[in-house]
């Protein structure tokens, strides 16, 4: 009876760098080191009595794949406010695309290349990031369909990470994806909360139900009233949200992003696309 194992040498794990990350060590440093445990194999029908170690070489390291923005989730909880830094042309996009640096804390924590940040509620990729501050690109698209065309050197900002399997789903699911911005029209304080009244266009404010929920600047909120003839509706902030996030901070007149309940849409499209009629017939 023979018995037979191999045993494969273990990668060693990359140095952590003891300088400030760059893009070079950043790239090696997040690299996976793969490690392979001893195989053995068992021969019954041999009829020697032999032992053998076999060693192979060991793995290359191993890059997790780019990650795609349509697999990203956030749930309106917004994590933190962050602050505007810098806003301007991207050095390597060809004079086409923007860059903008924001400073935080709470969403850097485990952040990677690639991961995707909702600022104000539209998902951003992050291309760059330090200690205290993270960049993400701007394409033309973005300013244009969204509020971030307004921000600033020294703005606040909404932000949330992405959710993971392990999330608790505080709000409602939200892609990142702008469908529209919003005016706001008025802002009323009620003792210590806030009534705020924003307009949007006829197509976004089809989806928007009084008790549904609805995306601004990235905060899952409740509609109180639609005012289908003013193009607007309504929402009240009470006063622990006000400290948590930048809609207080904004005046009359200002935009906002909207994402409306995806649920919404998904119904629509079922039935104009004949789908109910087919059922029907069945």
């Amino acid at each position: 009876m023979a018995v037979s194992f191999s045993l494969t040498s273990l990668s060693s794990t990359p140095p952590k760098p003891s300088s400030p990350p760059t893009m070079a060590t950043l790239a090696s440093f997040y690299s996976i080191s793969s490690k392979t445990l001893p195989r053995f194999t068992f021969n019954p029908l041999s009829k020697h009595s032999t032992l053998t170690l076999l060693s192979k070489p060991p793995l290359t390291h191993l890059r997790s794949p780019p990650r795609k923005t349509i697999r990203s989730l956030f749930t309106g909880i917004v994590e933190e406010m962050g602050h505007v830094k810098h806003l301007g042309p991207s050095s390597d996009s060809g004079g086409g695309g923007f860059d903008m640096r924001i400073a935080a804390s709470t969403v850097l924590d485990g952040v990677r290349l690639g991961d995707s940040i909702a600022v104000n509620g539209t998902c951003l990729t992050v291309t760059e990031f330090d200690a205290s501050h993270f960049t993400v690109g701007l394409a033309p698209e973005t300013l244009r369909k969204t509020s971030l065309v307004e921000l600033e050197p020294g703005s606040p900002v909404n932000l949330e990470r992405a959710v993971l399997p392990t999330s608790r789903m505080g709000g409602h699911f939200l892609q990142g994806h702008v469908d529209g911005t919003g005016e706001i029209v008025e802002m009323v304080p009620e003792e210590d909360s806030l009534w705020i009244k924003v307009k949007t266009r006829k197509e976004i404010l089809k989806y928007v139900v009084p008790k549904g929920y609805i995306a601004v600047d990235g905060t899952s909120l409740t509609v109180v009233d639609v005012f289908d003839d003013e193009d607007c509706f309504n929402f009240m902030l009470v006063a622990y949200t006000q400290q948590k996030v930048v809609i207080p901070l904004k005046k009359v007149g200002q935009k906002v992003n909207l994402e409306v309940d995806i649920l919404g849409k998904y119904v629509e499209r079922l039935l104009t696309s004949g789908f109910v009629d087919s059922i029907k017939s069945k």
